[in-house]
């Protein structure tokens, strides 16, 4: 009987990889397909009723609205609009012309700006956008692709302003502060080899990190310290962003101790930008302009943060909180109006636009074609977060992780992160991902008698490696270098980074649960 719940309660699940791997179905079909199947199946074999199933989706759904789209509309939105007024390329130029050495820029534009973008936006972005720009600056664009897919492994945890983390913590009930902490130890060693491997795909060997090691550990721990400082202190919103900060003007001072002359075979050919160089150049005041909104998004965060008590405290009360769940031992769903990042990055993007001479119409134009681009990515996660809502209350999920520890016992730990990992290849994304299996995690912990906190910090850590071999993932790479078709070459050289991420961090977290 609890082979056939686990075969039933894993049906969703199943088919959401058939539907996207096997039949390439589109995430916004399949999904809605999966919480059919799900809602089905609580009515008819777990004898959930008819309303607490509807209230059960309907909680999803709210919660997948506010905050979670919230923030990725919001930041998605941020970065529309940097491009409409022209932002975007003035912050490209100002990476660009740092250094001549190809390594160097990989550091700065692959591994600081990429988490940057990850900790602002995420969703596809933090590949996209360094992708291209390490591309048109000559670097080679398929080590590009793959570089940034292997780096953005590890900050997707705290990316798009922490959603994943956040939501994570919402689906398990867990403490976001502890989660966060627990996230961020689970990541130390990932995080910390990740920028030696960026030079190292970037410069096509180990070779590449001749004269690299000084100014690639400055970029690893630049990042890490403050990354790790945050988790620990703030929550999971800022990690990604200070570190990210952090780390770009390290690796910038440090080039220009270490790398001053890259020598011929990673020196990047800049003829053209010289000749337009008097045209190029920009004052800081151009400067501040086009990175204003990230700078306001920055300040609003900290500043209403409990770094400051004053402001946290008083907007933090300004909040709504319901049970909508018709059954028993519904969750309590809360909606802070104003003291949640989403808001703060609307502030933060209007302010901004302001600030680079856009209109009224201008930005909502932007807003309109962001939620008429991104509808697709909303619908997926309501469904998603339905979904999982749904086979929380109805036990679908609890008789999962109750076979799981039977076949697996004490050695589920080893294979968390595999199963984040499946989920982020199935859904593309992170935050599904949490949603997904982030009740799993938790109820085979307390099955188990180990840290709740560490084994749904390890769906994370899976679900950020599983990102660098979704075929979402990798498609909006191949599209960033005009490379269409050239999927399965970008998959088959980025696998094998998978595997060994995948190795160590099973091992992290077996080891953590037994020290």
């Amino acid at each position: 009987m609890l082979f056939l719940k686990f075969i039933l309660a894993m049906l969703p699940i199943i088919w959401l990889i058939v539907a996207l791997s096997g039949l390439k179905m589109a995430g916004h079909k399949a999904c809605v397909i999966a919480l059919i199947i799900t809602a089905v199946e609580a009515v008819g074999f777990w004898k959930l009723s008819v309303i607490c199933t509807a209230t059960a989706a309907l909680e999803g759904i709210l919660n997948a609205l506010w905050p979670i789209c919230l923030v990725i509309v919001a930041a998605l939105f941020t970065y529309n609009l940097t491009l409409k007024t022209g932002a975007m390329e003035q912050i490209k130029k100002m990476l660009a012309g740092v250094s001549k050495d190809k390594r160097v820029l990989a550091l700065i534009i692959g591994w600081g700006f990429g988490n940057f973008m990850e900790g602002m936006a995420g969703f596809g972005t933090a590949v996209a956008i360094p992708a291209s720009m390490l591309a048109g600056i000559g670097l080679d664009p398929f080590s590009a692709v793959v570089g940034c897919l292997v780096v953005n492994s590890t900050p997707t945890a705290f990316g798009s302003v922490g959603v994943p983390t956040v939501t994570l913590a919402s689906v398990t009930e867990i403490d976001v502060l502890a989660l966060a902490g627990s996230v961020a130890v689970i990541q130390c060693i990932l995080t910390f080899i990740s920028p030696f491997l960026m030079v190292c795909i970037c410069g096509r060997g180990l070779k590449a990190l001749k004269g690299m090691i000084p100014t690639t550990l400055i970029a690893s721990l630049s990042f890490l310290i403050p990354w790790f400082a945050a988790a620990q202190l703030l929550g999971p919103e800022l990690p990604d962003i200070i570190g990210s900060i952090c780390s770009m003007v390290c690796v910038i001072i440090a080039a220009r101790i270490f790398n001053k002359n890259p020598g011929p075979d990673y020196s990047i050919e800049i003829e053209e930008k010289q000749e337009r160089g008097s045209q190029n150049s920009l004052t800081p005041s151009e400067g501040i302009k086009a990175w204003s909104p990230f700078i306001i998004i920055f300040l609003l965060l900290i500043l209403t943060s409990t770094l400051c008590p004053p402001i946290h405290n008083a907007i933090a009360d300004i909040k709504t909180t319901v049970v909508v769940y018709a059954g028993e031992n519904g969750s309590a769903l809360g909606f802070s109006w104003i003291n949640t990042p989403g808001v703060m990055i609307f502030i933060a993007a209007i302010i901004g636009g302001l600030i680079q001479k856009a209109s009224v119409g201008v930005m909502l134009q932007v807003l309109g074609e962001t939620l008429k681009k991104y509808w697709k990515t909303i619908l997926t996660i309501c469904s998603v977060m339905a979904t999982a809502k749904i086979m929380g209350y109805s036990g679908m999920i609890s008789d999962i992780a109750q076979l799981l520890v039977v076949v697996t016992g004490a050695f589920y730990p080893a294979i968390a992160p595999l199963i984040g990992a499946l989920g982020a290849f199935v859904t593309g994304s992170g935050t599904s991902t949490c949603v997904l299996f982030g009740g799993l995690q938790s109820e085979t912990a307390a099955s188990l008698g180990l840290s709740e906190s560490w084994l749904a910090a390890a769906n994370v850590l899976g679900a950020g490696i599983g990102k660098m071999i979704c075929p979402q993932g990798i498609a909006i790479g191949a599209g960033a270098i005009n490379m269409v078709g050239s999927e399965s070459k970008i998959l088959s050289s980025v696998f094998k980074y998978f595997i060994l991420y995948v190795v160590i961090a099973g091992i992290i977290c077996f080891v953590g649960t037994v020290i």
